[in-house]
């Protein structure tokens, strides 16, 4: 089957369009969509599939009308992945789906499914995964080494906006301790400079190392001695929870009943749900690195199902339960 991706962010065309090409699948990768590129490609590439996820470049308001003109009059399925349920479902997923019209919603998080069904839209669960292209064990990389390391953006402006998320619960009990001890923590990618109203103490400038691209992160999950990997729901877990373990990373994260039912916390990961316990966690893995190695190593290998070929099998079995294949 060939299956044609309109995207182009690096979040996106390494993860998902790689599981397809594993499971035997002819992919494209749109890049950047104009109104003379995206009909040339249905015309030349002639997908028996289209596939959007997300919230990048390519679901700009003039770029969703190309999609609904060029792609909504084909009879190709056109499918989305709603990543950014259910934080932006208001304000983001559902109007886009509203206006692109896409024949069936994949969504990460299960409570959304029946608002899809509410506007005539078919959709099933679908999580986030990893792929080993991108995401996978590694030497050191000297310049990157650090003994707790977070590869995240701050999401400083969003959190304002969002009083009751419960990624500012997961911040307060991973982070703000390490950060009002004085604790070390390296940090990558942006906003972190902005969240000392949010973690009640500044971030030194030597610890935040800025934009990380996204192909890189493995490198520092490689060279990391533990990472710290914040949530942001109860009912979810995040990309990078996948991306870490899927790396080789050892994590530490937040107590939430998901990471619960993937993963076994002492075996796979380490979980924590209070500052005080972040902070015995942190004083204990740093000086029993054997320890440490046992965790990350089956870690390592109880992720091994979370790989995008069976994300993108579980897809295609989806669609042909509900006759969209």
């Amino acid at each position: 089957m060939k299956v044609l991706f309109l995207e182009s962010h690096p979040m996106w065309i390494h993860g998902l369009p790689n599981g397809f090409r594993d499971a035997g699948h002819t992919v494209k990768v749109s890049g950047p969509l104009t109104r003379n590129k995206l009909p040339r490609l249905l015309r030349q590439f002639k997908p028996d599939l289209i596939i959007s996820m997300g919230w990048t470049n390519e679901h700009s308001g003039h770029k969703q009308q190309l999609i609904k003109r060029f792609v909504g009059s084909t009879a190709i399925p056109h499918i989305y992945w709603a990543t950014e349920d259910p934080t932006h479902h208001d304000s983001f997923s559902l109007p886009y789906v509203r206006t692109v019209k896409p024949d069936f919603v994949f969504t990460i998080c299960r409570s959304m499914i029946k608002e899809y069904k509410k506007i005539g839209i078919k959709a099933a669960h679908m999580d986030f995964g990893y792929h080993r292209k991108v995401h996978r064990e590694g030497k050191i990389v000297k310049h990157l080494r650090s003994n707790i390391g977070v590869v995240a953006n701050g999401y400083s402006r969003i959190l304002k906006i969002y009083p009751q998320h419960f990624r500012l619960k997961s911040l307060d009990h991973l982070i703000r301790p390490l950060v009002k001890d004085g604790t070390r923590v390296d940090f990558w990618g942006r906003q972190w400079d902005e969240m000392t109203p949010i973690l009640g103490a500044r971030i030194p400038r030597s610890w935040i190392h800025g934009y990380l691209p996204y192909s890189d992160a493995h490198k520092v999950y490689n060279s990391a001695k533990i990472l710290i990997g914040p949530q942001n729901q109860l009912s979810q877990v995040t990309q990078r929870t996948y991306e870490i373990l899927g790396s080789g990373g050892f994590l530490i994260t937040s107590d939430t009943p998901e990471i619960r039912r993937l993963f076994k916390p002492g075996r796979d990961l380490v979980v924590s749900r209070s500052a005080q316990q972040t902070r015995k966690l942190v004083r204990y893995f740093m000086k029993h690195p054997k320890d440490r190695e046992r965790i990350r190593k089956r870690g390592r290998r109880t992720v091994l199902k979370h790989n995008y070929k069976r994300r993108a099998q579980y897809m295609i079995q989806q669609l042909k339960k509900y006759k969209i294949l």
